[in-house]
């Protein structure tokens, strides 16, 4: 019975701690996608592309792809193909006072 026990407890830590490396793996890939979006969001004037997201947060393309397409709902943008037939999303200019206006809000 006491291995039984020990087994069940193991196991359940085993599985407490992939979870929570799984839910850090998430969250950091995350927040690179964010910090790459809002980068690019500014230096590109509002385009950006699935390569140069996934490129900039280092992350897999389909986990680029779920965070572009979600941004590009929020944001109303549409994807448009340029003349060389690369997709694109144009997301509304960022306005760089607007930047620098948030440290202002308390």
């Amino acid at each position: 019975m006491a291995v039984l026990e020990w087994l069940l407890g193991f196991g359940g830590a085993a599985l407490i701690s992939f979870s929570l490396l799984t839910w850090a793996k998430n969250y950091q890939q995350q927040r690179r996608l964010r910090e790459a979006f809002y980068y690019l969001l500014e230096r590109d004037g509002g385009v950006i592309t699935l390569i140069q997201l996934a490129a900039s947060a280092r992350v897999d393309a389909e986990p680029a792809k779920d965070y572009l397409e979600t941004q590009a709902r929020a944001f109303s943008a549409l994807p448009e193909i340029d003349p060389e037939g690369n997709t694109f999303y144009r997301f509304p200019k960022v306005e760089r006072s607007l930047l620098s206006a948030g440290d202002d809000w308390d």
